[in-house]
């Protein structure tokens, strides 16, 4: 029945994805906040076919936290499912992802439709600085900047590599950062098809008040996600 189900779920997440791609392509020509409806659309139907066909629940703490306006968000990463959540829960999100993904034909079109702040890896420490200008101009419309700070998904369980990215960002951003830690990895594991049902859980913790040390800040945000997520994995198995 896993199975079966893992395989009906995937096969509509992508029919889901497709179909909105094709959707969005008038946006090109609209305003982006049209476009950023559109990616809203998905992130909510993909949470809809989760629950419905993969049985997979959500719960969703600490949503008061969130403040208004400009902030940096740095969220644990584990699986595709927060990529599509954090669309739904903020008022104007933009993801920081990695330049290459903007060579993707559509993605990439997309990316750049909808603000999104590209890093080249390859520019070393030209990178962290290119990052810091976009996320800037993009703080200054009053966006929240969604950033993963240890660059990639990882095993729940696996020990972090936090980078120094988001603490240089932090630092140049002078806005609050809000950490989120969350267990989808436990339920939508990495690099496999299989979705066990179950209730996912992301929470969103006390706000980081900018102008701290850096390495204050850093101790302190790792401290705060890697501590909550260990509790959320545990809760969730």
């Amino acid at each position: 029945m896993l199975i079966v189900r893992s395989v009906a779920f995937n096969f509509l997440f992508y029919l889901n994805l497709a179909l909105h791609v094709i959707a969005a392509i008038p946006t090109f020509v609209m305003p982006r906040r049209v476009f950023m409806v559109m990616a809203r659309s998905w992130g909510e139907t993909s949470s809809w076919l989760s629950r419905v066909v993969a049985g997979i629940t959500v719960e969703l703490r600490g949503l008061e936290r969130i403040p208004r306006g400009a902030a940096l968000v740095a969220a644990k990463h584990q699986s595709v499912w927060e990529t599509f959540t954090l669309l739904t829960l903020f008022a104007d999100p933009a993801y920081i992802f990695k330049r290459e993904l903007q060579w993707i034909p559509i993605f990439g079109w997309y990316a750049w439709k909808s603000s999104m702040i590209p890093v080249d890896r390859a520019a070393r420490g030209g990178a962290v600085a290119g990052m810091i200008a976009r996320a800037r101009e993009e703080l200054g419309r009053g966006r929240q900047i969604i950033i993963f700070p240890e660059g990639t998904r990882t095993a729940p369980g696996a020990p972090p590599a936090y980078r120094q990215g988001i603490v240089q960002l932090y630092a140049a951003a002078g806005v609050p950062c809000l950490p989120v830690a969350l267990n989808s990895g436990v339920l939508w594991p990495r690099r496999k098809f299989l979705r066990y049902p179950g209730t996912i859980v992301l929470e969103v913790l006390d706000p980081i008040p900018p102008g701290l040390d850096a390495q204050v800040f850093a101790q302190r945000l790792q401290h705060a996600i890697e501590g909550a997520t260990a509790s959320l994995i545990a809760e969730g198995r």
